[in-house]
């Protein structure tokens, strides 16, 4: 279905499996991305409080420092093996998260799928640069990238409609059998790398140097999911805590969301490749920061301060797809490991945000979150624009 976007010019391999490949993003993205919306759920299913939940998110996060190492080991597997081993850790930390009777085992089960869904999105990134022009790639990369607003849009609100009905261990059961069930399709259908491409890989001598522009592209990377983060792990909580939202609810509002998310991934297919990456992430931070300063001011006000958080969260999809291209050419002859430094700026954001935002939830309210996310975002804007300054 995907593969109608785009025309003969691509090769058959890449629109042949596309759709195949996002659905399967999409069912990890959901199992991903599940526990920080409905964080206070978690807290419930696990009789703990919201702040040790975040503790342990912030570990998976924290986790996530190693995908320089994980990017070692797309490299030397292919493409289409690190995808099928990344789906399998997905389920497998899916089905830990549903058995686990306390936080401790949940925790493992978190950095379990969090570290594979990292595999997997290297791999995915691989092979999009395996076959893909890089002046064409966000073409493509925006395409998959709608598996992130579908993750929310699609999985999350399932999950949290099974959670309501079902109760607790259901959700990651359900992502469980749906990311393992594509795990067994994309092994069928994505061709193995060939000799070429094989050596074409570099050996693990090579030497990560930035230039400028890199460095700020890092920078940026960090702060655009930092900010981002501290609404994530803490808009669920004040729907629930201040508005009286249920579980049903909060799923309804994941839905609208996903949506958004989707306008953002599928903008950034059709025009990032022509505005430019830096230029893209630049603009989508640039509405990212009065919208979550207006926010802090409007946390007393649900219908209004909910319109902000999806402005914000959806300024941040178009950022962050936009800028996804630009990493792999980080790291000359190995798009995995551009893409892991990105990916790596990100994950050190987010998991140095988690427990803060969490911590100030529970302390002083909404407001303080909202208030760091757009300081944050002001960081990257000035980040992305010294990048588009040193490409020039």
């Amino acid at each position: 279905m995907l593969g109608r976007a785009l025309d003969d010019s691509f090769p058959a391999e890449v629109r042949r499996n596309i759709t195949v490949l996002t659905v399967a993003r999409l069912c990890a993205n959901a199992a991903y991305r599940f526990s920080a919306p409905f964080i206070a759920t978690v807290a419930r299913g696990l009789d703990v409080s919201i702040a040790d939940v975040g503790i342990a998110l912030t570990v998976a996060e924290l986790a996530g420092l190693l995908s320089p190492l994980t990017a070692r080991g797309v490299d030397r597997l292919g493409h289409r093996r690190a995808m099928v081993l990344g789906l399998s850790g997905v389920a497998l930390g899916s089905l830990i998260a549903a058995l686990a009777p306390g936080i401790i085992l949940f925790a493992v089960a978190v950095v379990i799928l969090s570290q594979t869904k990292v595999m997997f999105d290297l791999g995915l990134g691989t092979w999009i640069s395996t076959h893909v022009p890089y002046e064409r790639r966000s073409a493509v990369v925006g395409l998959t990238e709608t598996s992130w607003a579908l993750g929310l849009l699609l999985g999350v609100s399932t999950m949290g409609l099974a959670v309501a009905v079902f109760g607790w261990p259901s959700p990651y059961l359900l992502a469980a059998g749906a990311v393992g069930t594509m795990a067994v399709l994309v092994a069928r259908r994505v061709a193995a790398p060939t000799v070429a491409i094989q050596r074409d890989r570099p050996t693990n001598r090579v030497r990560v140097r930035f230039d400028a522009r890199g460095r700020w592209l890092v920078l940026g990377a960090f702060a655009l999911m930092a900010s981002t983060q501290s609404l994530f792990v803490t808009f669920g909580g004040w729907l629930q805590d201040d508005a009286g939202y249920s579980n049903v609810a909060l799923a309804a509002v994941t839905f609208t969301l996903g949506f958004g998310e989707l306008g953002a991934s599928l903008l950034s297919s059709r025009r990032t490749d022509r505005w430019g990456k830096e230029r893209s992430a630049l603009w989508g931070a640039a509405i990212m920061t009065p919208s979550a300063l207006a926010l802090s001011l409007a946390t007393s006000r649900t219908a209004l301060g909910l319109t902000l958080v999806i402005v914000t969260i959806v300024a941040f999809e178009f950022a962050i797809v936009s800028i996804l291209a630009a990493g792999t050419t980080l790291v000359p002859g190995s798009p995995a490991r551009g893409m892991a430094l990105l990916i790596t700026a990100g994950t050190f954001g987010r998991a140095t945000v988690t427990w803060p935002a969490a911590r100030l939830y529970e302390s002083v309210g909404f407001a303080w979150p909202a208030r760091l996310c757009a300081t944050l975002a002001a960081v990257a804007v000035v980040a992305f624009a010294m990048a588009q300054r040193r490409q020039r």
